[in-house]
């Protein structure tokens, strides 16, 4: 075995998780480190059911702390603001707790292979007023901030009118009409439905809610094939929301958005959902960046400096067997962790694994709702791509979730758990009130 440890991974989403778990498990708490600035996981393709305050992040979060000691590997709470390659060291920032004492000091952490899956966060595009009145939901406390000014604007809302006046509606608008805006405001629309089953409101939906659908393309979800952006169309717009495409925002105030022909856009709440980049402190790290701040690798996943990986959304990592790049996708993250823990085995053991990432597109599943969703599915054997909708498309999203609940705890664990939830789901309210 290398005399040159730990495995040093920055960064708690899907892939820095997963690959943690798996060789924590396979070589233990001394040879693998995790790092991250949040105490609790969540799966981020779920975070618009938290902004919808349909998911409860405080049943639905995992405990780092507690994910280390059943995955054997080691937590280590704080942000990364430095890294010196010469020293194979990173440096990682105080951490505090939310009455802001600190719980542990600035530290230097060595490494004998790093790993940075820091993920990404939504790119505003330098528009007018984005970063002081959108709302992104690109974290835990972003998708909490938002459910609790939605539950609040609701509330306002019904009780703005008089007897002989219906109050105004909510007008909310998504800019970015990919995978996070669909699901969030089909999701909304489901949040609404169910606060009125609390009491406090005694309007249908459709007057409570007015939701917005901006997208700079010529059609929704335009990564993925024309007959799914036109049935995901139709069912948004069967729930009265309001679909415009080829809008390219240009001013964000805190009432309205304006769009490049002069069109204004009602706004009381305006969510942020268009285009990603990398976290820009990577770009100080003396590695080299692209032009959305991404750490560029090769088909191996690594650096210029090979004792160095990049994974997930914050790298630029090539789509072998294509001119592009890889894909910001969950899939892509999971599949990157599957690979990088048999390169790093094999390093651990002081032997070579010399096959580069090749990635497997098995298709996309968008969520559209608690009972519907549409998809495409790859036919690896026939070479050939299927639609699906409907529940069967939204079950099969739930299964994403499922499996990567189960890389990281596995199966047994993972079963318990459903099982905890399904028979706590009557006893909890539908949405969350508090």
């Amino acid at each position: 075995m290398e005399s040159i440890t730990p495995i040093v991974i920055v960064g708690g989403g899907a892939g820095g998780l997963e690959l943690a778990a798996k060789l924590g498990r396979k070589h233990g708490a001394q040879h693998v480190y995790l790092i991250d600035k949040e105490t609790d996981h969540i799966w981020k393709p779920s975070l618009h059911e938290v902004a919808a305050g349909t998911l409860d992040i405080h049943r639905e979060g995992l405990s780092y702390f507690m994910l280390a000691r059943d995955c054997n590997f080691t937590f280590i709470l704080g942000a990364l603001t430095g890294l010196d390659q010469a020293k194979q060291c990173i440096h990682i920032a105080p951490a505090y707790n939310e009455a802001g004492q600190q719980l542990f000091p600035a530290r230097d952490i060595h490494y004998g292979t790093l790993v940075v899956a820091v993920g990404s966060k939504s790119n505003f595009f330098n528009t007018a007023g984005a970063e002081q009145h959108a709302i992104t939901l690109d974290a835990t406390a972003q998708a909490e901030n938002f459910r609790l000014k939605l539950l609040h604007a609701l509330t306002q809302t019904v009780f703005s009118g008089s007897a002989d006046t219906a109050p105004k509606p909510l007008h909310i608008t998504i800019v970015g009409g990919g995978a996070t805006g669909v699901e969030l405001a089909a999701e909304l629309t489901e949040a609404v439905t169910s606060f009125h089953f609390y009491g406090a409101n005694t309007l249908t939906p459709e007057r409570q809610l007015a939701i917005t659908l901006l997208e700079g393309a010529d059609r929704i979800l335009a990564a993925l094939p024309p007959e799914l952006s036109a049935r995901a169309t139709q069912l948004l717009e069967s729930r009265g929301i309001q679909v415009c495409t080829g809008v390219r925002v240009t001013e964000v105030q805190h009432d309205q958005l304006l769009d490049a022909t002069g069109q204004r856009y009602a706004s009381d709440l305006c969510v942020w959902a268009a285009g990603i980049q990398a976290p820009a402190f990577l770009s100080t790290l003396g590695l080299e960046t692209n032009r959305i701040n991404q750490l560029v690798v090769n088909e191996r996943l690594e650096t210029a400096n090979p004792t160095i990986y990049a994974i997930g959304d914050c790298a630029q990592a090539p789509w072998v067997g294509s001119d592009g790049y890889l894909p910001a996708r969950a899939q892509v993250a999971h599949q990157q962790a599957s690979y990088l823990y048999k390169v790093l085995t094999a390093r651990l053991r002081g032997q070579s694994y010399p096959a580069g990432f090749k990635y497997k597109d098995y298709g996309s599943l968008v969520s559209v709702g608690h009972t519907k969703g549409v998809g495409s599915l790859m036919g690896v054997l026939s070479g050939k791509s299927w639609f699906v909708e409907g529940l069967i498309a939204r079950t099969m999203y739930m299964s994403l979730h499922l499996m990567h609940h189960a890389a990281v705890m596995g199966v047994m664990r993972t079963f318990s758990i459903v099982l905890g939830r399904l028979l706590l789901k009557r006893s909890a309210p539908r949405i969350k009130l508090h």
